[in-house]
């Protein structure tokens, strides 16, 4: 008897894996985004992001069919199309199972100084007002506008001061009231000496080594939050080999921060003059600007700056990239910026390396925050000793300070570095608002502690906070009275940071809701809120899980008795 060994035969799809792309679909993105055949450039995968937010802003949504055919368009795999497009918070990613979302969205700010102005009571009447197939009421972190509290946005338009009547008729007319942004045009900063410095640098009167020492003699340091100083930060990018980049971060996200917004809106150019300065410092041969979303009218604003200076030959057309993010606050992350801005999900990378020295396309990359960035042609123009002179309590320089919360003149202050939360409100803030007795305050917003109005006379700067278990941050201040309940406070301060964690890591990821959930519970177990603290603290990869339990941390400190007496058990 014969054996026939038989080869198995090969078979081959006729067709790539997954569901069928229509070609119409793919027709139709070509149009939107241009033809990736004639312009190999769009397929670029740091474009990602942008050509989401192209679609989302045609479409109001991202269907799956629309995912499909911009992997194909790009070349990049579904599964990484998909991971980006649901991380961020702005994309409305519809399954092929799923009706579109209605045409008009409703975004109500919950931000602690949104809450304070009653934002929960304000969404339920919305969504008590409104026809749920025409229109959907969600909530929204915050969008920058503290001061103007509560906010709600409307498509891509913001109502402040929000009423339930003053959102109802934006919805049921389609009217908005174009955001009025005053902004200083580019001959009128040349005017006033604007650019001298850059063309100075450029041409070789004012040397870099002249420049860093100004500023440390100014004590210029990183206002975003951390506080390193920069003339340190531009050392250490220059002596990395190049090609360089420089990127400027603002997407200040923090809640109670609105101080970059606005600088931007009132004087571009001087942010633009500094940003282009820092990029000569390291050589950079590229500056990329990150925008926060929740900023469309500064997105216009940046765009015709921009423009204004290409025109004027102040910059050569592509060097300056003006990029929009997508509702992240874990991108005011240096780290994850530059995963964002590479269009992949904003995810804080491991140090080391930094990005000093592998930063954006893997290059060393000098990252500054929009105020850092703002003050150079200034403190260069009216000389580092003036910067410098400012300051009380032993303290040099000027904050920056936004202020919201139960205040009468809430916006931004500029004021000495090293004032006192007293001398804050005092000076700046108008006093207390009518029928508020100060309780505590939040020196840096949502990640910088709290603390009891005992200790409103502590100076307010960097270094000055650390051992009370707060730190300044972006100087966001937000202020609590006497009527406000400290669980709900404390609870929403993490329910913000629960939401906004990226998930990579599990003390961060499951740390912060476990907290949230600890502290909705009647009673407060202070031994078991500071250990899983600790370890939050110890094994989190970012500052946004390491400095969670801030908040937690100071009411567990100085509101024993306070707590008590809103019917707060605190145990141990």
């Amino acid at each position: 008897m014969t054996v026939e060994t038989l080869t198995p035969q090969r078979r081959f799809r006729g067709k790539p894996r997954g569901r069928d792309l229509p070609p119409v679909a793919l027709a139709a993105l070509r149009q939107l985004l241009g033809d990736e055949r004639r312009d190999p450039g769009r397929q670029r995968r740091d474009l990602l992001i942008e050509h989401l937010h192209a679609i989302q802003d045609a479409h109001d949504h991202l269907s799956l069919v629309n995912l499909r055919a911009l992997a194909t368009y790009m070349n990049v795999p579904m599964a990484a199309i998909y991971e980006t497009a649901t991380f961020y918070a702005h994309f409305d990613v519809v399954h092929d199972d799923q009706a579109p979302p209605p045409e008009v969205t409703v975004r109500v700010c919950d931000s602690l100084s949104c809450q304070l102005a009653g934002a929960a009571t304000l969404k339920a009447e919305l969504e008590a007002g409104v026809d749920p197939q025409a229109v959907r009421v969600v909530r929204a972190p915050c969008m920058g506008r503290c001061d103007t509290a509560p906010v709600v946005e409307v498509g891509h338009h913001h109502v402040l001061y929000a009423t339930r009547e003053g959102v109802e008729s934006v919805v049921d007319t389609g009217h908005f009231q174009p955001e009025a942004i005053h902004w200083q045009r580019l001959d009128g900063y040349r005017e006033q000496g604007g650019y001298r410095l850059l063309a100075d640098c450029h041409e070789g009167r004012v040397t870099v080594e002249t420049l860093m020492e100004a500023l440390e003699r100014a004590n210029l340091r990183g206002l975003g939050g951390a506080g390193f100083p920069t003339f340190k930060k531009w050392t250490f990018v220059r002596q990395e080999p190049g090609p360089r980049y420089c990127a400027i971060n603002a997407d200040e996200g923090e809640p109670g921060t609105f101080k970059d917004r606005y600088y931007l809106e009132r004087a571009p150019h001087r942010f633009l003059e500094g940003a282009l300065i820092s990029a000569w410092a390291v050589e950079a041969c590229a500056l990329y600007i990150y925008l926060r979303d929740e900023y469309p009218g500064l997105h216009r604003v940046l765009g015709e700056a921009i423009a204004e200076l290409e025109a004027a030959g102040l910059a050569t057309p592509g060097y300056i990239v003006l990029r929009r993010g997508a509702g992240a606050y874990i991108c005011g992350e240096e780290s994850a910026m530059i995963e964002s801005l590479e269009g992949k999900p904003g995810k804080p990378r491991h140090r080391p390396p930094f990005v000093a020295q592998k930063g954006l396309f893997g290059r060393p990359t000098l990252v500054n925050n929009v105020e850092t960035v703002y003050w150079i042609p200034e403190i260069w123009d009216k000389g580092a000793d003036w910067f410098a002179g400012h300051g009380r309590h032993g303290r040099s320089g000027l904050r920056s300070f936004s202020v919201s919360g139960r205040v009468k003149r809430p916006g931004v202050h500029l004021a000495p570095a090293g004032i006192t939360l007293n001398e804050l409100i005092e000076e700046y803030g108008g006093g207390m608002a009518d029928g508020h007795r100060l309780a505590g305050y939040l020196p840096g917003g949502a990640s910088g502690g709290i603390l009891p109005a005992s200790k409103a006379d502590i100076p307010l700067d960097f270094d000055t906070l650390q051992a009370e278990g707060c730190f300044i941050g972006s100087a966001a201040v937000i202020v609590i009275s006497d009527q406000d309940e400290l669980r709900a406070v404390a609870s929403n301060l993490l329910a913000f940071f629960a939401d906004e964690s990226c998930g990579q890591c599990t003390p961060c990821r499951v740390g912060t809701e476990k907290m949230l959930s600890l502290l909705e519970r009647p009673e407060w177990d202070v031994e078991q809120l500071q250990r899983l603290s600790q370890v939050m603290m110890d094994a989190s990869i970012c500052g946004l899980g390491q400095a969670a339990p801030n908040p937690v941390l100071g009411l567990l400190k100085d509101f024993r008795d306070e707590l008590a007496g809103q019917h707060v058990i605190v145990r141990g």
